[in-house]
């Protein structure tokens, strides 16, 4: 169901088709928008959120109903996941349904006892948040967490890890922006140094808060964006779908809510037909919120490359692509970054 499922999007893709006979491969679901921290290139600053978490009729909804086509949930969102009391319990939903699951953490939660409980459940990939190699650039940009105890919880955890032999996929991550620019290097040789580690990733920022002018150019929309053809479609707390998370971000509305509408009905949606419909056409740059989007577009052959392989292996492979693009051994053609 799968590969023919992929196989559905990928043709849809090449056809350029506004209606698409098979449904997304990725969900970013946002089981709590709960958080923390305060973060000034989060979009919580300027999107204010209810301290609140998904219902489970309408996590499990979508579960059910993308059972067999969804591939991989990263269960993140505007909240930090392990400020959600039913997170241990949606990870092992998805693993019954056959979906793979991803968190990214701030990390001030991640105790031992959280620690050993994920790395005993069917979680398979994890992001550890940590946004700059020193006390002062890390501190900027996750105010309230302190670099020691976050450090040193991502650091157990990993060991942890490597010592039980869990199978879970750990990336480290750091968002590069203007104070953690010149760390980028000293990031690296550290959590290399990690056991458990299995990949580091320096990340672009794509949000627009910390570069307000950023955004594509008219001439950029040469190939239409992935993400109205292959997901992750976002599903904020409250059920509301958006085309992708940049969308919700940018203040776009949504197509849909899983409370009243199917997946299905959802992802064909009038609004969602006509935005391939205009990036089928080069135009684009009419719809507000991909005028104004901060995301890299990659060329059509490494869209259908993510079409191709099943999607924990995509998301393993995406921080090696972005390490080629960082280090220009990648043809700009290929990936178009968003003007600063």
């Amino acid at each position: 169901m799968g590969a023919r499922n992929r196989a559905g999007l990928l043709w849809a893709y090449l056809r350029r088709r506004s209606k698409v006979d098979a449904l997304p491969v990725e969900y970013i679901v946002e089981t709590t928008a709960k958080c923390n921290l305060y973060c000034p290139m989060c979009p919580r600053e300027t999107h204010k959120q209810p301290k609140e978490d998904m219902a489970s009729e309408i996590f499990d909804r979508l579960v059910k109903e993308s059972s067999g086509t969804a591939e991989h949930m990263m269960l993140i969102g505007l909240g930090e996941p392990l400020l959600d009391p039913k997170i241990f319990d949606r990870i092992e939903y998805c693993a019954r349904h056959g979906i793979s699951t991803l968190l990214s953490t701030n990390g001030t939660l991640l105790d031992e006892v959280n620690a050993g409980r994920l790395l005993c459940s069917p979680l398979e990939h994890i992001t550890l948040s940590f946004d700059g190699a020193t006390k002062e650039s890390f501190e900027f940009y996750r105010k309230g967490a302190r670099f020691e105890k976050v450090r040193d919880n991502f650091v157990r955890f990993c060991q942890m890890k490597k010592a039980s032999g869990a199978r879970v996929h750990i990336v480290v991550q750091m968002v590069r922006m203007e104070r953690n620019a010149g760390e980028v290097d000293e990031f690296i040789r550290f959590w290399r140094s990690v056991p458990g580690v299995d990949q580091v990733r320096i990340k672009e920022d794509e949000t627009n808060l910390m570069r307000p002018g950023a955004g594509h150019d008219a001439g950029d929309w040469k190939h239409p964006c992935h993400y109205l053809w292959r997901g992750p479609m976002y599903v904020k707390h409250n059920g509301d779908v958006y085309p992708c998370c940049q969308s919700y971000m940018l203040g776009g509305k949504p197509v849909g809510n899983l409370a009243s509408q199917s997946i299905e009905e959802i992802w064909n949606s009038p609004e969602m037909c006509r935005m391939r419909r205009l990036h089928a056409e080069k135009r684009a740059g009419e719809i507000d919120v991909c005028a104004r989007c901060c995301t890299t577009i990659p060329h059509p052959l490494l869209v259908a490359g993510s079409l191709v392989f099943h999607g924990r292996t995509v998301r393993r492979a995406l921080p090696v692509v972005e390490r080629l693009a960082y280090f220009s051994r990648l043809p700009l053609r290929l990936l178009r970054p968003p003007r600063s």
